[in-house]
């Protein structure tokens, strides 16, 4: 632990790992330059200056840590008007609160506990606790947090600190489960967060983080998970590590279809957990799939740029045969993978999205692309439909074919494929 610091990154360039601290940064792959993945613009901003970022894929030599190079300001990227809803996907949703209501049987919680989830954002998650009998309480930085509370999941509007900590500790006492699903990679004052859940949580108990896995993102090509949000794409080797740091102990460790795969980690409050015979295993799995080799990297890279070759020639020929073509689905990875593409209101005239979608009248940051209600694709049944949301391309196609949409479906990755 020779380069260990505090965790707590500074905004911009990174020129150290952001686990060990080691200045040894092998680049993966450069995606360019680009906005943050969820700052979608309104019809009046496509006139104006647009601020792009770096966005490139490092692994630290010494601890393995796959990474961006570059911080965006947090304030940016979570800004108040957040659009992203956990609740929207229905396999998401009931993934979130099944999730929460298994936590309380096998990790005994008690009925009389309290469970504080990070990024909370709608209370999906936290609903699955409530309706086990569990207090709840969510820590969310945008807007979002307003509507929670509205919807009956008490929330507060803050990032999470050792300070706020603090602060819930003294009104609701300490918490017997903390959550972080799908917001343990994006926090850039990593260290204060684990100092706050230090004094949040009762001894023994548990912290249950969620992120995207990087042997899923390996395994099934999903660069486009890389983004701004996403400043680690953790592996099990990583998060033993990063809680060794800390009075906890990585103690189990699965594997979940969430958001095209990730991994949820069990880490225990003190030093006295024993680690899982599961945890050894994904730990053996990932040294088995040379995960920490360059060379599997390096074979990353070249299986990107062919992908974006096949789904750049493939759409040219659509438009060049006087095709039609659209986008379905507007989530946070179509941004890296439409703007990697090259993609603009030229090539998919519009995205459509579930007239929920907060996303739904704004258009696509760099790309200018329209997100707009799905019914106009009903109406007009384009020739093609790229999947942008592929990661969940089984449960949409399956109920887009129900609704009776007849477009062939372009799915991009992890190879290019069609369904008729």
């Amino acid at each position: 632990m020779k380069h260990l610091h505090k965790h707590d990154l500074a905004i911009g360039l990174q020129k150290n790992c952001q686990l060990c601290g080691s200045d040894k940064l092998s680049p993966i792959i450069d995606l360019g330059h680009t906005p943050p993945c969820d700052s979608l613009l309104t019809k009046e901003q496509l006139n104006e200056p647009e601020r792009h970022y770096p966005l490139r894929l490092f692994k630290c030599d010494e601890c393995d840590l796959v990474q961006i190079d570059y911080v965006v300001d947090p304030k940016v990227v979570f800004h108040n008007e957040y659009p992203y809803l956990g609740g929207i996907t229905e396999t998401l949703a009931n993934n979130l609160k099944n999730g929460a209501k298994r936590f309380v049987k096998e990790l005994n919680l008690p009925k009389d506990g309290l469970a504080v989830d990070l990024g909370s954002n709608d209370g999906t998650f936290l609903k699955g606790f409530k309706e086990e009998g569990l207090s709840v309480l969510g820590v969310e930085p945008t807007d979002i947090a307003k509507l929670a509370t509205s919807n009956g999941i008490n929330s507060i509007q803050e990032f999470f600190t050792e300070e706020v900590a603090t602060n819930i500790v003294k009104e609701h006492g300490k918490a017997t489960i903390l959550t972080a699903a799908n917001m343990f990679a994006h926090v850039a004052s990593l260290g204060d967060l684990m100092r706050g859940a230090e004094v949040l949580l009762e001894d023994g108990s548990y912290f249950v983080t969620e992120s995207h896995y990087l042997l899923d993102i390996q395994n099934t090509l999903q660069f486009d998970s890389i983004y701004h949000e996403h400043l680690k794409s953790y592996s099990i080797k990583d998060l033993i590590y990063l809680f060794d740091c800390y009075n906890f102990t990585l103690v189990d460790a699965e594997r979940i279809p969430n958001y095209g795969g990730s991994i949820r980690g069990y880490a225990q409050k003190g030093k006295n957990g024993v680690q899982s015979q599961r945890l050894k295993d994904l730990l053996l799995k990932e040294q088995e799939a040379n995960l920490y080799s360059m060379d599997t990297w390096d074979e990353f890279n070249k299986k990107v740029f062919k992908a974006r070759s096949d789904c750049r020639y493939l759409i040219s020929n659509i438009l060049n045969e006087g095709k039609t073509i659209c986008g379905i689905g507007c989530p946070g990875r179509s941004s890296t993978l439409l703007s990697f593409y090259g993609l603009t209101n030229n090539e998919i005239p519009y995205i459509a999205e579930q007239s929920s979608c907060l996303k739904v009248g704004l258009y696509c940051a760099g790309q200018h692309i329209p997100v707009i209600d799905e019914k106009k694709m009903f109406d007009e049944q384009p020739d093609y439909a790229l999947m942008l949301s592929w990661h969940y391309s089984d449960q949409i196609v399956k109920n887009l074919r129900k609704q009776g949409l007849t477009s062939k479906i372009i799915v991009p990755l992890p190879e290019v494929r069609i369904i008729d």
